[in-house]
Formats: C-alpha cells, sequence, structure tokens
C-alpha cells in the first residue's frame, strides 16, 4: 500500500516550505513521491513554489478549484485514484488552511481508496509567531487541524526571542486550551513537538518525523468550511516598482482603508529580472527571493474591500496586463 502523510495548519503557517524540505528527503532516499495539493483557489501560488521537485521520483498533482465543495471533494478523490493506481512509495498531501479533517479521513476510507492507500503520518505546522488569542473560528481550526496530528512542527523559530523550548511550551498551553474548548480529550506534551529550524534537521529526524503516524481524536465540530468568513481574491500581472511595494503592502495590510486582511501571498517581479516570494500576514511580512513565478498577489481577508484594493494596486503597477479575479 502507499503510505499517504498529511501536512496541515493554518494560514501562513509554513506547510509549503516544510513540504519541500520533507520532499526532498524522500526523493534523496530513491524513493518515488507524489505531492498533492488540495486548494480551494483559482490561482494555486503553492503549487508554483514546489515546481522545482518534479523530477522522475516526484509527481505533482493539485485539485483544481471549485466554488462546490461536494465537487470539489470529488475531485479531490479523482486526484487520489489517479495517484493510488500509479503505486508511488509516499503521497504527500498539503490541504487549504481552511480544512475540515473529516474531508480526508472519509475519503481514503472509500472504495478502492481503502485498498491502495494507508495513513502514514499527519503533521500539523505551527507558526511560532502566532498570537496566543485567536479568535474562536481560528481557535477551532486550529485545534481540529492538530487534533489527530503525531507531531507538531514549529516554524519560523529564527524570527522570535524565545528560546526553541519556551515557544513550544508556550504553543502547546494555546493547543491544549483550544482542545479542551471543542471537548477533546486529547492533550499534548513536548515529546509531541519538533522546535528545530528545518535546515538543520537530520536524515534521522525526517525518518522520524515520517514516523510519527497520527491519533484517531473526536471533537465537537463548530464550524464548517464555508462558514469561515474568509474571502480570497486574485490580483494577475502585478509588478510593482521595489521601492514602493513594502510600503503598498503594509497600506493594504493596515491602512484600514482596504478592509479586514488576514494574508497576502504571492510571487512578484523584483525589478532587477527575479522574482520575490510575498508572505505577509498582521505580524510580518516577509520577502524573500523566489524562482521563476507568475506575476500575482493573492489577498485572504474577512472583509477585504477588493475595489480599493484594486485602485491601488492600479495606481502603482507598470504591468499594461495587470487584472482583478
Amino acid at each position: 500500500m502507499t503510505k499517504i502523510d498529511l501536512i496541515t495548519g493554518m494560514l501562513g503557517a509554513g506547510k509549503t516550505t516544510f513540504l519541500h524540505r520533507y520532499a526532498q528527503h524522500f526523493i534523496g532516499k530513491g524513493q518515488r513521491i507524489a505531492i498533492l495539493v488540495n486548494d480551494f483557489g483559482a490561482v494555486n501560488v503553492d503549487m508554483l513554489l514546489l515546481k522545482d521537485l518534479a523530477c522522475e521520483n516526484c509527481e505533482l498533482a493539485m485539485v483544481a478549484a471549485c466554488n462546490d465543495p461536494f465537487c470539489h471533494r470529488r475531485r479531490f478523490k479523482t486526484q487520489l485514484i489517479n495517484l493510488g493506481m500509479q503505486h508511488f512509495d509516499r503521497v504527500l498531501l498539503e490541504p487549504s488552511g481552511i480544512f475540515d479533517m473529516d474531508e480526508f479521513f472519509d475519503t481514503l476510507h472509500d472504495s478502492p481508496l481503502d485498498r491502495w492507500f494507508e495513513i502514514g503520518s499527519i503533521l500539523t505546522i505551527v507558526d511560532a509567531e502566532a498570537a496566543d488569542n485567536l479568535p474562536p473560528q481560528l481557535d477551532y481550526l486550529f485545534a481540529s487541524e492538530a487534533a489527530c496530528a503525531g507531531k507538531l512542527v514549529l516554524s519560523k523559530l529564527s524570527r522570535i526571542t524565545e528560546t526553541p523550548e519556551q515557544a513550544a511550551a508556550r504553543v502547546l498551553a494555546h493547543l491544549n486550551r483550544a482542545l479542551e474548548a471543542v471537548q477533546c480529550d486529547r492533550r499534548f506534551t513536548a515529546a509531541q513537538v519538533l522546535a528545530k529550524e528545518w535546515d538543520a534537521l537530520t536524515p534521522e529526524e525526517l525518518d522520524a518525523l515520517s514516523e510519527s503516524s497520527y491519533r484517531a481524536s473526536s471533537y465537537v465540530k463548530q464550524f464548517q468550511p464555508d462558514e469561515y468568513a474568509a474571502g480570497v481574491h486574485y490580483f494577475l500581472h502585478v509588478a510593482i516598482p521595489r521601492a514602493a511595494l513594502e510600503p503598498l503592502l503594509h497600506e493594504i495590510m493596515h491602512g484600514g482603508a482596504c478592509g479586514e486582511i488576514t494574508r497576502l501571498k504571492g510571487s512578484l517581479p523584483d525589478g532587477a529580472g527575479g522574482w520575490l516570494r510575498v508572505n505577509m500576514t498582521k505580524e510580518k511580512l516577509t520577502l524573500e527571493p523566489a524562482a521563476d513565478q507568475q506575476a500575482v498577489l493573492i489577498v485572504i481577508g474577512e472583509a477585504p474591500d477588493y475595489a480599493e484594493i484594486d485602485s491601488r494596486l492600479r495606481a502603482a503597477n507598470t504591468d499594461p496586463a495587470y487584472t482583478s479575479i
């Protein structure tokens, strides 16, 4: 049977970055793997960030966008059937940051997937910078996506002033409160947390992650994915002069006139022939060099004013092909 690992985590936690490192480990061992990115987005930037992994031993696949959740689940199952018929050693699944765990378990119990796949590990990526006082919907999302995890993997440790041990203790306290709020009996301990820079992970530590397995945990479902207020909008062919880019992103995120924004992500030209990967939350803006990408800025928020964002981007944009979808 093919093992399937699920990499969960909230929006901006760092799932794709971790997945890239995790997949490299299996490719280096000569295993045949597939990566399935299961998202609701019309433009899948995460897939673009993984494209350098594509090789004889690594196939990339995605679930195309679909507004109907039932349609989306059918497409998810179809992709798994396609991958299951190819008998990979392992499939690595990265879902959307807003994900109902029942979709994963229910789909794998369907025939013929139940004969082709076995769950390997469920790993939950947790942003060490994330606030401890999240809104109820996000607290529920945090608890539900972590409840069955074999391991919590902390991200962005280099950006915090705490020690890894202090960060792990804070994350555990937050998660265990969230689990109690959804009436889940499970409680995490330090033994279920990996707090180490990913570039420094040894092959033995990555093997241990792949053997973390999962826990069958129950909890009271408080929200459905379609009940989350977050909306997603795409701005294509965005080309902003480098000197104006950072102030403009801060204006969109924090200025107030553009509505309540949760996250900005995408890839943009840097004006010097290269590309920048954009990842911004309320707490942090990251602009990192990236390989050749599609010029797109994705805005995720609870109540964005897309017309206002569009007007600001148009005023600064230098690409005549710019469009908003």
